[in-house]
């Protein structure tokens, strides 16, 4: 390999590992601001989190890639232009084209190794990602009392504190506890000045050591029916303890991932395909279904003899249809025509929403199928115009590239999710909305590419000076 191959690919290696991980902690980030409150509280191990990161971090690879592609290539090429590298390396005689080549078998790479990672890694990070997500969000609240507020956190228990104990969480006062744990049906009523909790030494149980307080129960009736002179049992008590079942908050139960396998981002190209084939055998099972119905209510009727089979000559009826009805059968003929338009938008919209949600799932299935090639298609999209934007920049570091990648990165990020979200909703075609962004980046990455070879000034500030300060002396010498 040339050197001068060998230093492009150092220069280009280095920010694009910082940036890539730099984009990673970011997202990463992001996911905990938007789930702290399920994670917060709930008593996970540290490894939990630590696991539901590490699938979170797979899923956000189709944002960190092309991103960290498109600004490294900025960096590497404004930073061998800044410090007249590039200018040596074309008296050198080696074009810009030449110079892009190894770089380019790199980023081919990196694209056909995100292609396979998409297509294998990322449906089985996404389904762990999901099913732990799920069981994380639907685990029970631990029991973090808020005072004023009644907790029903733990089963048969609805317990409300005035205030928590000063430097002491474990301190309560104004306790009142509902018991609904008898078998009678009846609750308890139970309160305190002042508790303290603790657990036992198992972890299975919490126990509230409770001071100076009153519990109030009330006797069943024998009939279930209402009594004026109901039994009321009051007990004071100078100290007292409640015990609580924890064993439910101690642990968290798995889901069966295979409960999630039929969501469109958990599968593969080949179940995708599988999945939209039998989605759409369903869909012309549902539409066949719908067609009999219809023709069922639309059979030859007659408003005397009822439903005949007779096939007659279409006759054109000049004016209002009832004109041809004997007036004192048109209201039963009204209110028959009524009740089978009824009966058929009764029968139709029992069917409909079946309708609705298949043609949606073939719509995620074909989103989900294109975005295993468009998340390569888009990494050597943004590579080539990074590095042309870099050799006309001829800026290096993290000031004006990074402000240039953001901005094209946020400009393909939002035609991509905009065009994304219109096709989930059926307004555009699933294909024609996955490659929008490809689409209308092309020209652009073609046009940079172009100008970045023949040394174009695009963004020179003094070539734009010199430009205008021309036209004015022009001007001037035609006026003079």
């Amino acid at each position: 390999m040339k050197k001068i191959h060998l230093l492009l690919i150092k220069a280009f290696i280095r920010p694009f590992a910082v940036t890539f991980f730099i984009v990673m902690f970011i997202l990463l980030m992001f996911f905990l601001f938007k789930y702290v409150d399920d994670l917060i509280g709930k008593g996970f191990e540290w490894y939990v989190i630590a696991e539901l990161m590490m699938y979170a971090s797979a899923s956000n690879v189709a944002m960190a890639l092309p991103l960290a592609i498109l600004l490294s290539s900025i960096m590497t090429f404004g930073n061998l232009g800044e410090n007249y590298e590039l200018v040596a390396i074309k008296s050198a005689g080696v074009s810009l084209r030449k110079a892009m080549q190894p770089l380019l078998v790199l980023i081919v790479g990196l694209a056909v190794a995100s292609f396979f990672f998409s297509d294998y890694m990322l449906p089985k990070a996404n389904l762990k990602y999901g099913s732990l997500l799920w069981d994380v969000r639907n685990k029970k609240l631990s029991f973090l009392i808020k005072p004023g507020v009644f907790n029903n956190s733990i089963p048969n228990y609805s317990m409300r504190v005035e205030r928590k104990g000063e430097g002491a969480i474990d301190s309560l006062y104004g306790i009142m506890i509902y018991d609904h744990s008898s078998s009678n049906g009846v609750p308890q009523i139970i309160m305190a000045e002042k508790g303290k909790m603790s657990k036992t030494s198992d972890g299975n149980y919490m126990v509230l050591n409770l001071v100076n307080g009153v519990r109030y129960q009330e006797a069943a009736s024998n009939n279930g029916s209402y009594n004026p002179r109901q039994t009321l049992t009051r007990m004071r008590f100078k100290q007292t303890e409640v015990k609580f079942d924890f064993s439910s908050f101690k642990d968290m139960t798995r889901t069966q991932e295979e409960n999630f396998k039929n969501n469109a981002p958990m599968l593969n190209r080949k179940e995708l395909l599988h999945r939209k084939d039998s989605l759409s055998k369903g869909l012309d099972s549902v539409n066949k279904a719908l067609q009999k119905s219809a023709q069922y209510y639309f059979k030859q009727s007659s408003y005397v003899k009822g439903y005949t089979k007779v096939k007659t000559q279409p006759t054109v009826i000049k004016g209002s249809v009832l004109n041809v009805i004997p007036k004192n059968q048109q209201s039963q003929a009204v209110q028959n025509a009524y009740d089978q338009v009824d009966a058929l938008r009764q029968t139709i919209g029992g069917q409909l929403p079946e309708y609705e949600f298949r043609t949606k799932e073939i719509q995620r299935a074909q989103i989900e199928y294109q975005r295993k090639y468009t998340l390569a298609v888009s990494c050597l999209l943004l590579f080539f115009i990074g590095a042309p934007l870099g050799a006309i920049i001829r800026k290096g570091g993290l000031g004006l590239p990074v402000v240039i990648a953001v901005i094209f990165f946020l400009f393909y990020h939002i035609i991509s999710t905009v065009a994304e979200k219109s096709a989930k909703e059926g307004s555009l075609d699933p294909i024609f909305g996955m490659w929008m962004a490809v689409i209308i980046l092309t020209p652009i990455g073609v046009f940079l590419t172009y100008k970045a070879t023949v040394d174009s000034a695009l963004f020179d500030i003094d070539y734009y000076k010199q430009l205008v300060l021309g036209l004015f002396k022009k001007k001037k010498k035609d006026l003079g």
